[in-house]
């Protein structure tokens, strides 16, 4: 397989960037981080980059992120918020963990909100779904089916009473 070589391929796996945590909010549309490629402070922040940042932009498609390289004496984050707000995150001397936990808790949803989304979207997306609540109130609103009994009567091959019944 030709993606499975180079440097820690289990990155590129459809498994590994699923498995990422940091789901942003919807405020969050710039995320900046600054390093240099040198120097022992500078670690968490290259390890960050290698290990999490697919993750990241797998679970957040619409969130522009970029990495600026040896231009910065200590290594940060920024992140620009849609109301034209910044949060600057300093991440001298920590580990990626560190950094991936904390930034997390400063701009990632809650595991509350995540359930709370995945519900309304299974709710939503599934077209099979209908009666109160949902976008069809009958199932013979959808294109192909059968007029609605209600209004109809289902030919006799249709109902149970005369399939079922015993043939005299």
């Amino acid at each position: 397989m030709p993606f499975m070589r180079g440097v820690s391929p289990i990155r590129r796996t459809l498994k590994y960037l699923e498995s990422g945590k940091i789901h942003f909010k919807e405020c969050v549309k710039i995320m900046t981080i600054n390093y240099n490629y040198r120097g022992d402070e500078h670690e968490g922040a290259r390890d960050f980059i290698f290990w999490y940042l697919p993750q990241i932009q797998y679970k957040n498609p619409d969130v522009q992120m970029v990495t600026f390289r040896n231009l910065t004496p200590t290594p940060f984050i920024r992140c620009y918020l849609d109301d034209g707000r910044e949060v600057l995150m300093d991440v001298f001397n920590k580990s990626k963990d560190e950094i991936h936990d904390h930034l997390n808790r400063i701009l990632g949803k809650t595991e509350e909100t995540l359930r709370e989304e995945r519900q309304a979207q299974i709710k939503i997306a599934n077209p099979a779904n209908f009666g109160l609540g949902c976008r069809r109130h009958c199932m013979c609103e959808v294109t192909g089916q059968i007029p609605c009994p209600n209004i109809v009567q289902l030919p006799n091959k249709y109902r149970g009473k005369f399939i079922f019944a015993p043939d005299f």
